[in-house]
């Protein structure tokens, strides 16, 4: 049976190089267009494929290779192939349109539909399909590959990776259009929902060591250079995630946060890095240790020797003084991370958030809903000075970020305490107001949920806190706010939830 190969490619890199092998080695090539061009130019036999069909190229080239003479010898198998009257194709080099280059970059719609490739999709899905009989080339790293020797498996690899790339190829294009055509994330979630992830590395493991873990790419992520230490682990990733997701709620003032096992265990802003550090420091130095720090500004060398005095897994900032940067590379397993795309523009890069469970997957809105000081209400006869309302508004910021239950109690723009986690309010509020150094008298507590009993204003009252915020919401409202008013508390509700699971 003759040896025969149809080549129809985009991308012309090196395609000169394969055809000549081919060539030499007996292979018959059928080519489309401008392809079989260049390689009749480059001197190398190629019969253009109009020849095979009778039809030449039609509407300027978007109807070439959609024929019954090319794809049945593409896809028949071995019975058919002896009944075809012409040679099947064994070998079919395809690579597409080069939709991805235009995705994000405000192309208009013309130009997006004029690069949705139609016969290179369907040559390589008809090959990939017949994988059996025929060898199918989407990739130009496979070029170097023995033609005349290949087994199952590798046609199987190849075919795998055909389908790899269309899924992917459609995908885009389907993401692009959305954004094209003007829809919002609501209606993103529609009946069909897709996420294509790109393996980016291996991680050593998971959250445990028993775990495999990896870390995939997706279209929107942020830009960032790892500048000392180790490479980010699965526990690093999550982590930091959640340090910037607290810095970016401050990314206009002097803010530190730091994290653990993905809760804050401090935050605060301050005149300067320093002094935010310090504050931040202050709320649980025993939970910092090993901790992961976020700033929202430039860390200079004071900053440094104060982070270097201590065991921290990862520092993270926008930007780092040389000498600063010096000081944090003589902890060499410390990581140190800058963040190059703008905290303003961080929420505008994980919009969705995906869970997947027993039942299904859980598709959200990511949580992005800001308080204004102007939009919550006083609920009670006692009304907040200026700087109460803005602890407020910074307590029930970072209340945001800690997972459900949750209680944050802060001063002077800083956390004192907070719970986490708990599986009864009043519970987030003890482990908040006990891991408070000194007194919480004057401070604010903020709530992620609603107070379902007055237990909580009871406990608030006695250690002298002068406001809660909190959404409201609850059947026993009335009797919290008549309680709040007695102890002499000030209360502002927000009619936003913020649990985190």
């Amino acid at each position: 049976m003759k040896k025969r190969a149809y080549i129809s490619v985009f991308d012309k890199t090196n395609i000169v190089e394969l055809a000549k092998k081919l060539s030499l080695s007996g292979w018959e090539i059928v080519s489309t267009g401008n392809t079989c061009k260049i390689l009749n130019d480059s001197g190398i036999k190629a019969i253009e494929s109009s020849t095979i069909t009778g039809f030449k190229e039609l509407l300027g080239g978007k109807v070439k290779s959609l024929h019954p003479e090319i794809f049945a010898p593409i896809l028949a198998d071995d019975k058919e192939r002896n009944s075809l009257g012409i040679e099947p194709f064994s070998l079919v080099i395809v690579n597409l349109y080069p939709f991805h280059k235009y995705k994000g970059v405000n192309a208009d719609i013309s130009t997006l539909l004029q690069n949705i490739d139609i016969g290179g999709v369907a040559l390589l899905r008809a090959a990939a399909k017949n994988y059996k009989n025929v060898t199918v080339v989407c990739d130009i790293d496979d070029y170097n590959l023995d033609f005349d020797n290949i087994d199952e498996n590798t046609r199987e690899h190849l075919a795998l990776k055909v389908f790899e790339k269309t899924s992917e190829y459609d995908f885009t294009i389907f993401e692009e259009l959305i954004y094209n055509f003007g829809r919002t994330e609501s209606d993103n979630l529609n009946d069909t929902k897709a996420f294509y992830l790109k393996k980016i590395n291996d991680l050593r493991y998971g959250e445990n060591p028993h775990q495999m873990a990896a870390l995939y790419s997706y279209d929107n992520q942020i830009d960032y250079e790892i500048l000392n230490g180790k490479e980010m682990s699965y526990n690093n990733i999550l982590d930091s995630t959640a340090a910037i997701n607290i810095a970016a709620e401050f990314y206009d003032v002097n803010a530190c946060v730091i994290v653990k096992h993905t809760n804050p265990c401090g935050v605060a802003l301050g005149k300067d890095n320093e002094d935010a550090w310090k504050k931040a420091l202050d709320c649980d130095p025993l939970s910092a240790f090993g901790g992961i720090v976020a700033f929202t500004k430039e860390i200079d060398n004071n900053v440094a020797k104060h982070l270097v005095s201590m065991f921290l897994e990862i520092v993270i900032a926008p930007s780092f003084t040389k000498e600063a940067l010096d000081i944090l590379r003589t902890k060499k397993n410390l990581r140190v991370i800058k963040i190059n795309t703008p905290y303003e523009k961080y929420s505008n890069f994980v919009s969705q958030e995906l869970k997947l469970t027993p039942f299904g997957a859980l598709v959200q809105q990511k949580d992005t809903l800001e308080l204004e000081p102007d939009k919550f209400k006083i609920v009670t006869k006692q009304r907040p000075s200026q700087e109460q309302v803005e602890d407020m508004v910074f307590a029930f910021k970072v209340a945001k970020h800690v997972k459900s239950n949750a209680i944050v109690v802060a001063k002077d723009l800083r956390t004192l305490g907070i719970g986490a986690g708990q599986t009864s309010r009043v519970g987030a509020v003890e482990i908040a107001i006990n891991h408070i150094c000194d007194s919480p008298k004057d401070a604010v507590l903020a709530s992620d949920g609603f107070f379902p009993a007055t237990d909580n204003i009871h406990l608030a009252a006695q250690n002298r806190i002068a406001a809660i915020i909190q959404p409201a919401g609850s059947i026993k409202d009335k009797e919290v706010i008549e309680t709040a008013n007695k102890a002499g508390i000030i209360m502002a509700t927000t009619g936003i939830r913020h649990f985190r699971h």
